[in-house]
């Protein structure tokens, strides 16, 4: 009973975000959340994408939420859903998932 497909972004660099010493790399939790995602919420669609702050960046949108992480603005890894930010720094998947649940994703028995 999902409305929409959701558009999750994970924004983040190779170097691990100074003030997040012992969490992992913006990479690693990009792939943690998908596979956590694909399990919760098995076959519900979603887009994700990782966004990388120090590549040339297309988007006007995104553009701008990385000059902000680039400007200390935001932590990295930063994670957004349908443009709201839902964490950044230390990820956890509470809320993530709370968020998804608000557009009618089901978690799977």
């Amino acid at each position: 009973m999902i409305m929409e497909k959701v558009k999750i972004e994970i924004y983040g660099a190779d170097i691990i975000c100074a003030s997040c010493v012992n969490a992992p790399s913006s990479k690693d939790t990009y792939e943690w959340l998908q596979a956590a995602i694909d399990r919760k919420y098995a076959g519900q669609p979603y887009e994700i994408e990782y966004i990388d702050i120090e590549s040339e960046i297309e988007d006007p949108e995104q553009k701008n939420i990385a000059e902000q992480v680039l400007n200390d603005e935001y932590f990295y890894p930063l994670v957004r859903i349908q443009g709201e930010v839902i964490g950044e720094g230390y990820i956890q998947l509470k809320p993530v998932f709370n968020e998804l649940e608000k557009y009618g994703y089901v978690a799977q028995a």
